[in-house]
């Protein structure tokens, strides 16, 4: 790979936005999936050559963006609505998070989600049902996270693809 070359500067600078995107799915301070789209469109628009081939990847690329947002909320809030937790319990767990990042780097942000999550339940529900349904919002959570990191992922393989084709 020759970095004189525009193009390939072009895809290498694309491929370390897409990196970084798919990390930033599990780093929760980064917009991966957002990331990982703007690497695609990068390439698509700036690279050189493979006209037809760089726009089907930006096309799907811009739906499979557009499906994870949708499906990474819609899906878990569904799960959520069903468990009964409230959007109180998930904006204490924010706010807490938020705070405990900054207390504890990195660590602190899932530990004072769980925590604020919990203490809304536990003033809500009592001891014996607080954990059970902070659980529910966890997993709630965690679905959301595995959404958006499979359609980043799958955003990440249209685009080795397309490297390879273009």
């Amino acid at each position: 790979m020759d970095l004189s070359d525009t193009g390939s500067a072009i895809a290498l600078i694309s491929g370390l936005v897409i990196l970084t995107g798919v990390v930033g799915v599990l780093v929760p301070v980064l917009p991966g999936l957002l990331l990982t789209w703007s690497g695609v469109m990068l390439w698509a628009v700036l690279g050189d050559g493979g006209g037809g081939a760089r726009l089907l990847v930006a096309v799907l690329a811009t739906v499979l963006t557009g499906l994870g947002l949708v499906i990474k909320y819609l899906w878990p809030g569904k799960k959520l609505k069903d468990s009964g937790v409230p959007a109180s319990a998930l904006l204490a767990g924010g706010v807490l998070g938020i705070v405990g990042f900054f207390v504890v780097p990195f660590v602190g942000l899932i530990l004072g989600f769980v925590l604020g999550i919990w203490l809304v339940e536990l003033s809500r529900l009592g001891l014996d049902r607080a954990w059970p349904s902070t659980r529910s919002a966890l997993g709630a959570v965690g679905l959301a996270l595995l959404v958006e990191l499979a359609a980043a992922l799958a955003i990440a393989v249209i685009w080795l693809f397309g490297l390879a084709f273009a």
